[in-house]
């Protein structure tokens, strides 16, 4: 299993579509912060609109896919015409927000993921505030397929636009960096050729001693060209990547094997029981003991 799959599928995701929105003229949509766990998404098939979180606006055209991945509130606005009335009509799977007396100038679809592990929420911890990506051919198929059942919002519509949600994030994780509009971040360096293998290699074998030098030789590239291109690729360090990976894969076997806590500190590169404690608890706010009996008691 590649990197990015492997990834996606530890941070055990749920993603669904809360809102369709058909509007036109002048909108705004403001948006409380999000409950725990919970990543705002919002990706647009028609028209233009502009996603406002703190002090980062994205203007957003057809094929753009934005995540919230830290929940913070924001605000989606379209700021010309006239401003305009709409309702909320009711569907099987989800509402649709339209205009009264007007055609749809913009086509957007609003929704979330939940982190349904600790593996999710370091994915998401180690996200920009807010990521921002064109998707490319294959993806912006998937988003009409998406439209397509909204149309029909039918019987299982519900399961079809989980999994098409699921999917279109894989996509943007993959993501090439000129597709990445915005600030770089963690996972999607998963997109670039060089730091992609390297990382899946992490990702694979996260028991092994990865060093700089050794990443750098697996990335074909020297010690000072490794760190430099890693870094304007990431925005973060080497050591980040290397625990979080680590953290990733102990959090899904203590959960879903079982494996003592030993030999899972053993199989992420940990010596000594006591400080994979020690780090777990530092990126998850728990022990592995704790987070093991919790996630039993939460399936």
């Amino acid at each position: 299993m590649d990197g990015v799959s492997r990834i996606v599928r530890m941070a055990r995701l749920e993603g669904r579509v809360d809102v369709r929105c058909l509007l036109a003229g002048r909108i705004t949509l403001d948006n409380a912060p999000a409950g725990p766990g919970e990543v705002p998404f919002h990706l647009v098939l028609d028209g233009r609109c502009c996603v406002i979180s703190g002090a980062s606006a994205v203007d957003m055209g057809p094929g753009d896919l934005v995540l919230l991945p830290h929940g913070d509130a924001h605000r989606v606005a379209a700021t010309t015409g006239l401003r305009r009335q709409f309702v909320e009509e009711p569907g099987a799977a989800f509402p649709t927000r339209r205009t009264v007396g007007a055609e749809p100038e913009l086509d957007l679809f609003c929704g979330h993921y939940r982190a349904g592990s600790g593996a999710g929420e370091l994915l998401f911890r180690l996200l920009p505030q807010l990521v921002h990506v064109t998707l490319d051919a294959p993806a912006f198929t998937l988003a009409e397929v998406l439209r397509g059942e909204a149309r029909a919002d039918g019987p299982g519509t519900g399961a079809v636009v989980a999994a098409l949600c699921d999917a279109l994030l894989a996509m943007a994780l993959r993501s090439r960096p000129d597709q990445r509009l915005g600030t770089p971040s963690l996972w999607t360096a998963m997109g670039d050729d060089a730091l992609g293998r390297v990382i899946a290699e992490v990702v694979a074998r996260p028991g092994e001693m990865w060093t700089i030098e050794r990443l750098a030789a697996g990335a074909a590239m020297s010690r000072a060209t490794f760190l430099r291109r890693f870094t304007a690729r990431t925005g973060t360090t080497v050591a980040t990547l290397v625990t979080a990976i680590r953290m990733m894969v102990a959090a899904d076997l203590l959960a879903h094997s079982d494996h003592s806590v030993g030999r899972v500190a053993g199989e992420v590169g940990y010596r000594s029981e006591s400080a994979f404690t020690q780090a777990f608890r530092a990126a998850l706010g728990t022990s592995p003991s704790r987070y093991r009996k919790d996630a039993v008691l939460g399936r």
